[in-house]
């Protein structure tokens, strides 16, 4: 929050003001005026004896006074007493004490009179006592011997010093004595025990008194105390007496409060104004009484009372007389109460309502001066004139007294003189010295000219005009050197002469002219206001929470007026901040390097510049984990249970959340930790369940949002006793690892669990449905037991007991357990399978008999394999596959199998000891199935009319092939397809010859497989017949020619130019034309001629229509090979065979990227065309 430092702006021009107002009634120093006492020692002055004495006077006045004293009421002849000396042009007198002199011969009250031409002042009665130290009286002192629970008090009576001294209590070893609510030192200095206590018992308890004015101490001879318990009473008493009252004596027994201090019902206290009101009530009793104080028929005043010494004492600061009234303090503990009133009178030595002050008039002028004072009793007023009883002097017909006030009339210039106004009764005086100056005088201005004043923006303005002149000058004020007389509500013309702006603003800023005129004289004086802009935090620091060892940065960010220079002061705590390397002091930040708890506070951003100053503060929260708890406590101790109490350790600013309690089983496992329980973080005490022959300690741990503390210090061990187990092992079974035995495991009690020494188990068995009786054997303390010469696999009643050398557990619960198990002696029979389709069966069997399965039936596992292909009859190596059927399943689904192929099958049963016998092999046949695709397709040789195809039969045929199915159609120039032609070939063919084809004409081929059940997948391909001989021979001719090589570059020219625009279109988004027809079917891509072979170049397709990749070509043993197409318009135009229309559409064939050309050149066979001729000319 930002806040404004106390000194600044308003408050600080308040302050200003007020100074001004004193100064301005002060006459100038070159003028006459009578004398005014500036400085002068305390009316009680207590000196250091050891010391010279320095009692100061001064005073300033025109002419400079003259100074006299008195002694004890006479004149004090400084010069016939060489010890005595007074300082120039002063009145302060040093008496000097260590050449000699004695200061108990200079006690007495002194007065100083300070004099000139116009009047005489005199300073207050100065009373001079040198301080005294005393000793102590030598006194003997007898050993104090108290019984337990009595009250004490030790009396400290210190010698009377001058001033009184400092009270308070040590041992030898000056070290102070602990107090408490039961043992506490009174206002007088004595020491009370409220009841005494074996462990008060010292023979070293020194009253010490400190003189503070001479540093010393004087310390009291040691006090001796001895309590006695009454056992201890009891037993000396009758030692040595036969019979007495206190033999015999009961126990400390509790008794109700009685005050100690102060005696009876009640008392009285008179206390002077604004001093502190110290009431004190110290009560004896047991247990030990508290204290309440009540102030009857009103309320204790609020933020003046203070309660001290454990609330003995009742402490109310600057008393007045409304704090008058009956304070009651009340002592009370469980058996009664007590009370005492005390009547506090507040009286008040005189105090100030109106004091006189100069008076500066001119002749002719009236005045008066105004003496008035308040206490209790009412003082009295006197005056003097000169030092001297009004009564006694001079007389002056201008002047004139009416009690309290002097009045003035027509004052000549022989009425100057220093007038005394006493105040007095019977607890003090008051004494004020205040002139009456008579002059004429023409009006002066004291303040600077041209003195510069800067103010805040919105903050009040006081621009100072002190004056002096008699009589007393009118003050005007005006803005600027020409401007009009400033009045209005705006401004507050102060009788002192300032000027006040209460809220400046910007155009507040400028000259002002201050005039003071009066009968003899005018004069003005000019000066400057500047309002500057405040000083802002525009970023404060914010509340920050930080793990320890951590960085933390606190912003301050300002904003302040130009022509300002601020200061940025960080503190902590409202100190300066620590001396350390941690603290990084930046221009706008503070950050704290390796956060440790004691950062943790409050830090304090102070912005300061010449005007004012801002500041805004956050609090730093250190967190870390909690320290660990100690003074681990046990009680309550129990054979079962025990009380655990512990006292947190500091949460470090992140409250505990919970303790976690842990034990060590010091008998069992030493030096092992287990976790007991855990308890919420409000709680410190926690009731354990223990177990018995368990030697425990415990720890605690502390938990809070940072994490856990360290483990406390463990508690003292605890041994309980012995007692019969309380449970026996659990997970009790019993599986036989052979075919005749039986194997009896659980698992071991732990070592607390045990109870007690001798640890063992009784292990017990029998038949199930065949024994009556159990057999039972005691073993040690083991997990295991093997019972051998069984049946194989029957179920066995088993349970297993506890004991040790008390006793048994509790009789244990009976489990069921089965002797070993051995392999099946069945196989399962009536084994069908039914097959569903070419790659799916379904098998059945039946169960096999329980009893044969001697175990426990896990499943039937079915073996099965493939013999051979129907359709090759080729063997190959037998894989046998499994498949486990769990429980007593009699199906299952044989998936993944081959068509049109034989299979053999056998069925097994599965029990914990392994596999049966297998069933007979049971032999099934899958049906045929499509084929799939032909293994390759090449088309070779091409013609005018004719191509050649040849192929591979299918990998997998799944069944007898009946034929092949070759589809093929044309694909003209604009990428359409023509018409489906279907051929039907043998089975037995694996090549043909397609004849009546057109020339030059691209043809897509599907070829595919079939067997009875239907057609497989088919395999694509696509080829070109070649052109017609004389037509190339035209093409090679024309292309010879000068003139059409000219032209094919201008075509060349101009393909490159639109092959840029249609680049640039396609990265705009375009479409073209080539697109729709992509979209519309598929596009297979005629290649240019290879060149050096003069074949055709072909391309494949994974799928039908769909576009082919860029240059795709097929390999030279003309083999299909399946490959994504890739329709990007950047590929196509990558191409040089192709033509565009004037509107730059792509028209011709897609083409590849060219290949490298042998060297002794080509020919071409594609009918005439520009693009043909460019390729040959390239």
């Amino acid at each position: 929050m930002m806040k404004k430092k106390s000194i600044s702006a308003s408050k600080a021009s308040l302050f200003f003001f007020l100074c001004q107002m004193i100064s301005a009634l002060d006459v100038p120093l070159d003028l006459s005026q009578p004398p005014t006492i500036t400085q002068q020692s305390p009316k009680d002055y207590i000196v250091d004896p050891r010391e010279n004495i320095v009692i100061q006077c001064e005073a300033k006045g025109k002419p400079p006074p003259s100074f006299s004293w008195t002694r004890n009421g006479t004149h004090f002849d400084i010069d016939k007493d060489e010890l005595v000396t007074m300082k120039p042009n002063s009145g302060t007198l040093v008496i000097n004490i260590m050449n000699g002199g004695k200061a108990e011969a200079y006690e007495g009250v002194y007065q100083c009179t300070a004099r000139n031409e116009r009047g005489a002042a005199i300073s207050n009665n100065i009373v001079i006592r040198p301080s005294r130290s005393p000793l102590w009286t030598k006194e003997k002192l007898e050993p104090n011997q108290v019984r337990e629970g009595d009250s004490l008090v030790l009396h400290c009576r210190p010698p009377v010093g001058l001033p009184p001294p400092i009270i308070f209590w040590m041992d030898n070893a000056f070290q102070r004595l602990p107090q408490s609510e039961r043992v506490s030192q009174g206002l007088n200095g004595d020491l009370y025990f409220s009841n005494v206590q074996p462990e008060d018992t010292r023979e070293d308890y020194i009253c010490y008194a400190r003189f503070n004015h001479t540093q010393t101490i004087q310390q009291k001879q040691p006090i001796s105390v001895k309590v006695f318990s009454m056992d201890s009473l009891n037993d000396t008493i009758a030692a040595n007496l036969s019979d007495t009252d206190i033999y015999g004596a009961k126990p400390v027994t509790e008794r109700p409060p009685i005050l100690l201090t102060p005696t009876g019902t009640t008392s009285n206290k008179v206390e002077l104004r604004g001093n502190v009101l110290l009431l004190e009530c110290i009560a004896a009793g047991l247990p030990t009484p508290v204290i309440r104080w009540i102030k009857e028929g009103g309320e204790l005043p609020a933020n003046r009372t203070f309660f001290e010494n454990f609330k003995k004492t009742l402490k109310i600061i600057d008393v007045s007389e409304a704090d008058s009234g009956n304070y009651k303090c009340i002592a009370r503990n469980i058996l009664g109460s007590t009370h005492h009133v005390i009547s506090v009178t507040v009286k008040a030595a005189p105090y100030w309502i109106t004091a006189p002050r100069n008076l500066v008039l001119s002749p002719g002028e009236d005045g008066s001066l105004i003496c008035r004072a308040n206490g209790n009793p009412k003082p009295s007023i006197s005056w003097l004139s000169n030092g001297v009883p009004i009564a006694i002097a001079p007389e002056d017909p201008s002047r004139k007294v009416d009690g309290d006030t002097i009045i003035f009339s027509a004052v000549q210039e022989r009425s100057s003189a220093v007038y005394q106004c006493n105040a007095s009764n019977e607890y003090g005086y008051l004494l004020a010295n205040a002139f009456v100056n008579v002059l004429a005088e023409p009006p002066r201005i004291l303040t600077p000219a041209n003195k510069l004043y800067q103010v805040i923006l919105d903050s009040p303005a006081l621009i100072d005009c002190a004056y002096f002149g008699s009589p007393k000058p009118e003050i005007e004020w005006f803005k600027g050197v020409k401007g009009s007389i400033l009045r209005g509500n705006e401004y507050v013309f102060h009788d002192n002469g300032t000027l006040e702006i209460p809220v400046a603003q910007k155009d507040s800023s400028g000259t002002y002219t201050c005039v003071a005129r009066n009968e003899l004289g005018k004069i003005q004086n000019e000066v400057q206001l500047e309002v500057k802009d405040p000083t802002l935090i525009i970023k404060q620091p914010e509340y920050k929470v930080i793990q320890r060892y951590g960085h933390v940065s606190f912003e301050c960010i300002i904003k302040h007026d130009s022509t300002l220079i601020p200061t940025v002061i960080w503190l902590k705590d409202n100190d300066e901040l620590p001396d350390d390397e941690r603290f990084l002091v930046g221009k706008d930040n503070l950050t704290i390097m390796n956060v440790t708890d004691k950062d943790d506070g409050t830090y304090t951003c102070i912005v300061n510049t010449t005007l004012d100053s801002v500041s805004a503060s956050a609090v730093l929260t250190v967190v870390a984990r909690p320290n660990p708890p100690f003074d681990l406590e046990l009680t309550g101790q129990l054979e079962r249970s025990i009380e655990l109490s512990w006292i947190p350790g500091d949460e470090n600013n992140s409250p505990i959340t919970s303790f976690v309690i842990e034990y060590e089983d010091g008998l069992h496992e030493p030096g092992v930790w287990h976790y007991q329980t855990e308890v919420p973080g409000s709680q410190t005490t926690v009731q354990l369940k223990l177990s018995p022959y368990v030697n425990y300690s415990f720890r605690v741990i502390a938990v809070n949002e940072i994490g856990r503390s360290q483990p406390s210090e463990p508690s003292e061990q605890y041994l309980t006793k012995s007692a019969n187990p309380d449970e026996n092992p659990s997970n009790v079974q019993g599986i036989g690892s052979e075919p005749d035995n039986l194997v009896i495991t659980w698992e071991s009690l732990k070592g607390f669990q045990s109870n007690g020494p001798g640890l063992q188990y009784k292990v017990s068995w029998r038949q199930k449905d065949v024994d009556d009786e159990w057999t039972s054997v005691v073993v040690a303390n083991v997990s295991k037991y093997i019972v051998s010469g069984t049946p194989t696999f029957v179920p066995y009643e088993i349970k297993v007991q506890a004991l040790n050398d008390l006793g048994y557990a509790p009789e244990p619960s009976e489990v069921i357990g089965h002797s070993g198990e051995d392999l099946p002696m069945v196989a399962p029979g009536n084994v069908q399978v039914h097959v569903i389709n070419s790659t799916l069966a379904k098998v059945h069997w039946d169960p096999v008999p329980l009893k044969s399965v001697r175990g426990h039936l896990q499943g039937y596992k079915v073996y099965y394999w493939k013999v051979q292909s129907l359709s090759r009859r080729s063997k190959r190596h037998i894989e046998k596959k499994i498949l486990t059927f769990r429980g007593n399943k009699t199906f299952g689904m044989l998936p993944g199998l081959e068509p049109y192929s034989s299979y053999k099958l056998n069925v097994r049963v599965v029990n914990g000891k392994g596999e049966g016998p297998a069933s007979p092999d049971k032999v099934f046949k899958t049906p045929e199935g499509v084929p799939s695709s032909p293994s390759f397709l090449k088309i070779t040789n091409p013609t005018l009319d004719s191509l050649t195809l040849e192929w591979g039969s299918p990998t997998h045929p799944n069944g007898i092939l009946i034929s092949y199915i070759l589809k093929f159609q044309p694909i003209n120039n604009t990428h359409e397809l023509g018409p489906l032609v279907e051929i039907r070939i043998p089975a037995n063919e694996s090549s043909l010859i397609l004849k009546n084809l057109n020339y030059s004409t691209r043809y897509k081929f599907y070829f595919n497989a079939q067997t009875s059940v239907g057609s497989g997948s088919q395999i694509t391909e696509e080829a070109v017949t070649i052109m017609d001989e004389a037509m190339a021979s035209r093409q090679v001719d024309i292309a010879t020619q000068g003139w059409f090589i000219g032209l094919m570059c201008a075509v060349a020219l101009l393909i490159l130019i639109l092959l840029i625009v249609c680049f640039i279109r396609r990265n705009k988004g375009g479409k073209y034309p080539v697109k729709e027809k992509e979209d519309a079917h598929a596009d297979p891509e005629i290649q240019p001629m290879k060149e050096d072979d003069g074949t055709f170049g072909e391309y494949s397709d994974a799928e039908d229509h769909k576009p082919l990749k860029k240059g795709s070509r097929t390999p030279s043993d003309r083999t299909v090979k399946k490959e994504d197409s890739d329709d990007s318009l950047v590929d196509y135009g990558e191409g040089v065979n192709g033509q565009f229309n004037e509107d730059g559409s792509f028209i011709g064939q897609y083409s590849g990227k060219k290949e490298k050309e042998p060297a002794e050149g080509n020919e071409s066979s594609e009918a005439p065309s520009p693009v043909n001729a460019m390729n040959s000319f390239v």
